[in-house]
């Protein structure tokens, strides 16, 4: 009696592998499936493309937020938020270049529409010229911490006191408590005045003008006098007073001290100018108001 092996596979084996065959067929044209086409057929979108383009910046997001993470640990906490700032706008061109080399290896070719679109794009640059010099003003600002939180600045005769330094604005609190955005390209062209870079203590002044015949030694004893007086003022280093000039209607003075609060030396300021003018009205020094001569000419005579 004879026996004979088949040598072919199993039924079973030979359906599974055809149902194979066909499921990876159905995958293929939908993954080839053209979501856009150009007119020329320059520009060709297909599903594959879409989930290769998805995958590559998922893959570039993970990396990026680890390599934040391994830096950010190793920094000074100081350092940790400048870092994590600059990082933030590198991040823009990182993903830029990862775009081009993602559309490039997959003959999507977006040269015909950049030229095409050339002159929008002049345009939208022009646009865009102040939010980068914003951008590069703000990362100039952390590295190199000409304005830090908490530094008192004085902007276009604004004076506030920083909270908060992002990569295109720097907000800051007036002392009425009105909240000042002041955009970073401003750093770089207009004169900033940092109250408080080389420490809290400032020096401040008040002038005043008082008649012509007055006691000007009375006159100093009285203004350090009011300046002594006040809560806010320090001992060390002690109020000066400076004859400024003889003026048209009044001799100037100027009495200079020290605060350690600079953000609210409006108050302090205001205090000393009433009891100035409170003990000047005791001692009967007149603060003159200005006086014109007039000489008039008859012609009849």
């Amino acid at each position: 009696m004879n026996f004979f092996i088949s040598q072919d596979p199993p039924l079973t084996e030979q359906i599974i592998e055809t149902l194979d065959k066909n499921v990876w067929k159905k995958i293929s044209e939908i993954l080839r499936f053209k979501v856009f086409e150009s007119n020329d057929e320059k520009i060709v979108v297909t599903i594959l493309s879409i989930i290769i383009i998805i995958f590559a910046f998922v893959i570039t997001r993970l990396i990026l937020k680890l390599i934040t993470s391994l830096i950010s640990k190793r920094l000074q906490p100081e350092n940790r938020v400048k870092f994590k700032s600059v990082f933030s706008f590198l991040k823009y061109f990182i993903y830029a270049i990862v775009s081009v080399i993602v559309f490039q290896s997959l003959g999507i070719n977006f040269t015909p529409l950049l030229i095409a679109s050339s002159a929008l794009l002049v345009g939208v640059g022009l646009a865009l010229e102040t939010f980068f010099q914003d951008i590069l003003s703000g990362i100039f600002i952390l590295i190199d911490q000409t304005v830090k939180v908490g530094d008192i600045i004085e902007l276009d005769n604004k004076i506030g006191r920083v909270e908060e330094i992002k990569l295109r604005t720097t907000r800051a609190t007036t002392i009425d408590n009105k909240v000042l955005i002041i955009p970073n390209h401003q750093y770089l062209t207009n004169s900033l005045y940092n109250w408080t870079q080389n420490g809290t203590l400032t020096r401040d002044s008040v002038a005043v003008g008082v008649a012509y015949g007055s006691d000007t030694q009375l006159v100093k004893s009285l203004l350090i006098q009011a300046v002594k007086e006040h809560p806010n003022v320090l001992e060390s280093p002690a109020p000066t007073v400076f004859f400024e000039d003889f003026g048209d209607s009044s001799l100037n003075f100027k009495v200079v001290y020290s605060i350690n609060d600079s953000f609210t030396s409006i108050i302090p300021r205001s205090d000393i100018r009433f009891k100035i003018d409170e003990l000047f009205r005791k001692n009967n020094i007149e603060i003159p108001f200005p006086q014109r001569v007039v000489h008039t000419v008859n012609k009849n005579i």
